[in-house]
C-alpha cells in the first residue's frame, strides 16, 4: 500500500507514510536510544551528555547543552549553531529539518514541530502526514512554553515571550508574543543603551 523513499518525501514536504519505511524506523529507534540514554545521565555527566548529543543531532556547535528530559522524533534532521541552551522539557519533532543559530536560549518546556496531519479526516486516517522545516536565526531567546509551529522561519535577535504560539514567521529585531504570535514591537538602541548600564553596573559594584 506504501511506497518506497518515505524518508525522502518527509525531508520534501511532501506527503509520506512513516509505516514500513525501515530506514526510518532505524532512525526512529537510534533516537530514542539516545534520547532514554540522554535523560538517564546525571550533572556528574557533562562529557558523556556532549557525546550523546553530537550523535543524535545532525549537526551541533561547540556549545550546545538541553537540560533534561529531551524529546525528539529523529535528531539527525535538526541543526544548531555554537552556544545554545534549552532548559527543561525541550520537545522537538524533527520529521523535517530544524535549522538553529548560534547564541539561541530556549526556556522550559518550548516545543519545535515541524510535524503536520493532513486536515482531511479520510486522507488523516490513511496514516499520512507531512512535515515543513523549522529555522531558527541567531541571538534568539524563546520563553518557555512556547510551540512553533510547522513552516516558521524567525529572524535574528528576536525576543519570543513566554507562552507564545508561533503560526507565522517573524522577522528579526523585535520582541513578539501571544497566541498567535505577533510582533510586540522593535528592539531599539534604547534597549541597548538600558542593559548597556545594567551590565556596566554589575562590573562595577561587585560585592
Amino acid at each position: 500500500m506504501y511506497g518506497k523513499n518515505e524518508k525522502k518525501k518527509m525531508l520534501s514536504g511532501r506527503l509520506y507514510s512513516p509505516r514500513e519505511d525501515k530506514q526510518l524506523e532505524q532512525d526512529e529507534k537510534k533516537c530514542r536510544m539516545l534520547v532514554r540514554l540522554y535523560n538517564g545521565t546525571t550533572e556528574e555527566q557533562k562529557d558523556y551528555r556532549r557525546q550523546l548529543i553530537a550523535e543524535l543531532l545532525g549537526g551541533c556547535g561547540e556549545y550546545c547543552k538541553f537540560e533534561p528530559p529531551i524529546h525528539f522524533d529523529f535528531g539527525c534532521n535538526t541543526y544548531i549553531g555554537e552556544y545554545f541552551y534549552a532548559n527543561f522539557d525541550c520537545v522537538i519533532l524533527d520529521v523535517n529539518k530544524v535549522v538553529i543559530g548560534d547564541h539561541v536560549m530556549f526556556g522550559p518546556k518550548v516545543c519545535l514541530f515541524t510535524a503536520g496531519h493532513p486536515i482531511d479526516p479520510d486522507i488523516r486516517a490513511q496514516v499520512l502526514q507531512y512535515g515543513y522545516p523549522i529555522t531558527i536565526g541567531s541571538n534568539v531567546w524563546v520563553g518557555g512554553n512556547t510551540v512553533i509551529n510547522p513552516g516558521v522561519t524567525i529572524g535574528d535577535n528576536v525576543v519570543i515571550g513566554s507562552g507564545s504560539v508561533v503560526t507565522k514567521d517573524i522577522p528579526s529585531n523585535v520582541v513578539a508574543a501571544g497566541n498567535p504570535c505577533r510582533v510586540i514591537r522593535e528592539i531599539t538602541a534604547k534597549d541597548r543603551e538600558f542593559w548597556s548600564a545594567q551590565r556596566d553596573e554589575y562590573f562595577e559594584n561587585d560585592d
